[in-house]
């Protein structure tokens, strides 16, 4: 809107828009505001699937996984497969390991799948120990192990990974599958390239 020329005939304009620090005038003006554009309903769900929005899903995770883990004191992680039953002597041993570790007041973390995983899990909560798991969103999985006292699901890999090695002060690697090497790996990659600080890293077993 135009209140009224100036003396030189130039227009002066009555309204100002202001969006943060922008200031519009006249035909600059938008037709939409900020809040509406929240508000409106969308006909279109792609958003949903763009990589900016993908971004905001992985960021959160981040931001949840810290938050979980902030204060969780010495832990150490043990890694090692989903399928070992409970009559394998592996099972057994990963239940004391879990146990002894608990017992001298250091946290457990492990996948929080059954298998080996289940087992670490089950000796810590045996002594009432921090017991965690942090799980990842697979087709066929079943979620948490119940011996998990402190447990959160995650969609990524690199994200449940981080986790893994920014609050571990080592690492217990049982046989497992292609998910233990790609763990293990990703701990010697790390420590080998001086991303993170040397920490033990201990093998069950020779024939993995």
């Amino acid at each position: 809107m135009i209140k009224n020329e100036n003396v030189e005939g130039e227009p002066a304009y009555d309204e100002t828009y202001r969006r943060g620090p922008v200031v519009m005038r006249g035909p600059m003006i938008p037709k939409d505001n900020t809040y509406a554009n929240l508000l409106a309903p969308e006909e279109s769900t792609d958003w949903l699937h763009a990589d900016p929005w993908r971004v905001l899903r992985i960021q959160a995770e981040f931001v949840d996984g810290f938050g979980a883990l902030a204060e969780l004191g010495p832990a150490v992680t043990i890694f090692g497969s989903a399928r070992t039953p409970k009559t394998d002597p592996l099972y057994k041993a990963a239940r004391t390991v879990g146990r002894k570790i608990a017992q001298r007041g250091v946290a457990v973390i492990t996948g929080g799948g059954p298998g080996v995983m289940e087992a670490a899990n089950r000796g810590a909560a045996s002594v009432n120990g921090k017991s965690v798991g942090l799980g990842i969103e697979l087709p066929h999985e079943h979620g948490l192990n119940k011996y998990v006292n402190l447990g959160m699901d995650f969609r990524y890999f690199f994200v449940r990974k981080t986790m893994f090695v920014k609050y571990s002060s080592g690492a217990i690697v049982f046989p497992g599958g292609f998910g233990t090497l790609d763990e293990m790996f990703e701990v010697l990659t790390l420590v080998q390239t001086h991303k993170v600080k040397r920490m033990p890293l201990v093998l069950v077993g020779t024939e993995y």
